[in-house]
């Protein structure tokens, strides 16, 4: 898609892009700007074990997940096979990358601090091929594929490739390959189904009316499926998370104790209570009588998160 600057007169002037030269132009600006462009936090640069070397360790603190990010400007190499490799060798080197983590740092890591079953690999290229765009067709593949641009006016573009309606799994395929196989057994891609199936039709209801509304305060808001959780983001950010229960809705707000204002009291701060959601309010969505009122409260959150980014 061409990209233009309004100039004089309502004039458009052609925005051309400013192709990278070399993979490690890539890395360095995507390390730099983990946070920023993913939501992650990074590890380690040329982490190496095994004879293969991971171009970037980053974590994903709020799946508390380790992430393996690769670049690539060359076409020719399958995102299966390379993805399941680096994946594999994660699963069986769990204590190796723990300790990674703990000597970067960042922080102590243990080993039931880290859920393996999210783990997941992004590629990121200046552009990659129809077939590699169609090998990730399946809905729950713990691989995603990130097309960068930059161009001459100092402007960088991260756009992940989507699935196409994928309704195949990957697990179809896996009794074909022992390494795939071997992933999937303790890595899963959690979906909005997973969380709906054990709910009832008027939660179902509920919740796909919410998500509807939601998606469309903004056209950055999408929403993400974790394990507990199915988390609400505007530029990397959770502004809100459903826990769906066979006979309850639950929203939480990515908002601390006290910016929140709530003048119906439908929210309970829960601060100091354990939860799944992010943020330090609950609400028990018991109908959608007063769904203007609840999408106000919402809002509020997009707000929050929007202007921290």
């Amino acid at each position: 898609m061409p990209l233009f600057k309004i100039i004089e007169n309502g004039n458009l002037e052609n925005i051309k892009e400013h192709p990278f030269k070399l993979e490690k132009d890539i890395q360095t600006l995507t390390e730099n700007n983990l946070q920023s462009i993913f939501g992650l936090e990074f590890v380690k640069s040329e982490f190496s074990l095994n004879n293969f070397r991971i171009d970037t360790l980053a974590f994903d603190k709020e799946a508390g997940t380790f992430v393996i990010i690769e670049y690539k400007r060359d076409k020719n190499f399958s995102v299966i096979d390379q993805g399941y490799a680096y994946l594999s060798l994660m699963l069986n080197n769990k204590a190796d990358f723990i300790l990674e983590f703990n000597e970067s740092g960042k922080g102590t890591l243990r080993r039931k601090d880290v859920d393996w079953s999210q783990s997941r690999v992004i590629f990121i290229s200046p552009s990659f091929t129809t077939y590699q765009k169609e090998a990730i067709n399946f809905k729950d593949l713990p691989i995603e594929l990130w097309e960068i641009k930059r161009y001459n006016n100092k402007t960088i573009t991260y756009n992940q490739i989507k699935t196409s309606g994928a309704q195949e799994s990957i697990k179809t395929i896996s009794s074909k390959d022992a390494v795939v196989d071997q992933v999937n057994k303790e890595v899963k891609v959690y979906t909005e189904q997973d969380h709906l199936e054990g709910a009832n039709s008027e939660i179902k209801e509920m919740y796909h009316a919410l998500k509807e509304r939601i998606i469309n305060l903004d056209d950055n808001v999408s929403p993400h499926p974790k394990k507990k959780t199915i988390g609400f983001k505007i530029e990397n950010q959770i502004f809100c998370d459903f826990v769906i229960q066979s006979k309850a809705l639950k929203i939480y707000l990515n908002l601390k104790s006290g910016d929140l204002m709530d003048a119906k009291n439908i929210s309970r701060d829960v601060s100091n209570v354990g939860h799944w959601g992010n943020g330090s309010y609950e609400i028990k969505v018991q109908d959608l009588d007063d769904i203007e009122y609840l999408l106000s409260l919402i809002k509020q959150s997009i707000r929050k998160n929007k202007n921290d980014s």
